[in-house]
């Protein structure tokens, strides 16, 4: 009896047609689900494999531990964060050091800007997720040695250039500095192009890296990669970035020197020590004359850091015409911010909110005394005009 009782039910559920149609969009909801489910964990762990097998190195069982909490958040996967903005711009090594003070600012130069690295990607943690579509188009195209890089200078505006430019659609950046040609050639070529994001025809890859405007080997071993890259140099009153130098050294190392006790061999007799890096970078035409060893003028493009907060869209727009590429990037992109003192984007690349640069950028210098800073302004100019010449630009620091 209780048996034909359930058939009898099972039968008059199943002869329903609403029910019956509800049960199989359950079917086909289900389905649906399994394989969305399949594409997207496949999917999205492509593009990872190399990165995960490059930063592996230094991370070792991390990569692990990420990737299973990766399977742990679908959507988090899907909607990957792009490559962290990374802003390390060290100094080269310098031949003498005059104490033992400005010995260990030097040497701790490498490690203070390696500290606003990590305020930087804190920063971009906080950026807004591409869309899923932008991550899917990532993973395709190839990956190519870059056919233009910003290679100088450090303090000039490089990364404000870098992330401007990257709002361009045929325009792919690395967004950590590679430091391929200053520090790690010995890798190789190939471990070079693997740090490279993904292009499509047409589109150029870039990156950027201040030291190597510096680095008495980079023009050799870049014109070895290939004697067609476009360089970028973004020079700043040598003054004023020396100042900015030293303050952001001074930001995580408060008991350093002086600016004017380092800036001087000699108070007394003004001799300005140009063993500091901060003094040797901002000689722009020594730093200049290596590089035209290996490659014309026409191949290399000076963007003046002041222009680039007072004119961005005129910087870029000289930018976009030395890379071949339409004027995309314009006054519509950029908004003043009056609190920073430089200009932000309106439209960050993969985002539809406004972004600045991080905490980091456009410290307030300290008060420098006018004798010093009239002395080196002093000492700069004989270079300053010989860069004038060698560039055929006056940048009107003078």
């Amino acid at each position: 009896m209780e048996y034909s009782l359930v058939c009898h039910s099972l039968y008059a559920f199943w002869s329903s047609p609403v029910k019956k149609k509800l049960i199989l969009l359950s079917i086909m909801f289900l389905v649906w689900v399994y394989m969305l489910y399949s594409c997207v964990g496949y999917c999205s762990t492509m593009p990872s494999l190399v990165v995960d097998s490059y930063r592996g190195k230094e991370t070792g069982s991390a990569v692990g531990k990420r990737t299973e909490s990766g399977r742990a958040d679908l959507m988090s996967r899907l909607l990957a964060k792009p490559q962290t903005w990374v802003d390390i711009e060290a100094d080269y090594d310098e031949p003498s050091i005059r104490t033992a003070a400005s010995r260990d600012l030097l040497n701790n130069e490498v490690e203070t800007d390696r500290a606003d690295d990590w305020d930087e990607m804190r920063g971009e943690q906080q950026r807004p997720e591409p869309s899923a579509m932008s991550s899917f188009s990532n993973g395709s195209g190839s990956k190519k040695l870059p056919q233009a890089i910003i290679i100088g200078v450090k303090k000039g505006g490089t990364r404000a250039l870098l992330e401007f430019l990257r709002v361009h659609p045929d325009i792919r950046a690395v967004g950590a500095e590679p430091h391929f040609f200053d520090r790690n050639y010995e890798n190789g070529l190939e471990w070079y192009r693997e740090l490279m994001p993904k292009t499509l025809e047409g589109q150029i890859t870039m990156e950027k890296t201040p030291s190597y405007f510096v680095t008495r080997e980079a023009p050799a071993r870049i014109a070895a990669m290939s004697r067609d890259t476009k360089l970028i140099v973004v020079v700043r009153d040598p003054v004023t970035r020396a100042i900015s130098d030293y303050t952001q050294t001074l930001s995580k190392k408060p008991d350093i020197p002086s600016f004017e006790s380092l800036t001087f061999k000699n108070r007394t007799t003004g001799l300005i020590d140009t063993s500091w890096s901060a003094i040797q970078i901002g000689i722009y035409a020594k730093h200049l004359d290596n590089w035209l060893q290996y490659f014309p003028m026409e191949q290399i493009l000076f963007v003046s850091g002041e222009r680039l907060i007072s004119d961005p869209a005129g910087e870029l727009g000289r930018v976009q015409d030395f890379l071949g590429l339409k004027r995309i990037i314009t006054d519509k992109h950029f908004y003043f911010n009056q609190t920073k003192g430089f200009p932000c984007l309106k439209k960050a690349e993969g985002s539809s909110k406004p972004h600045c640069l991080g905490k980091t950028k456009g410290r307030t210098h300290p008060n420098i005394d006018p004798e010093v800073v009239q002395r080196l302004r002093d000492f700069y100019r004989p270079f300053n005009m010989k860069f004038y010449q060698m560039t055929g630009h006056n940048f009107g620091w003078d």
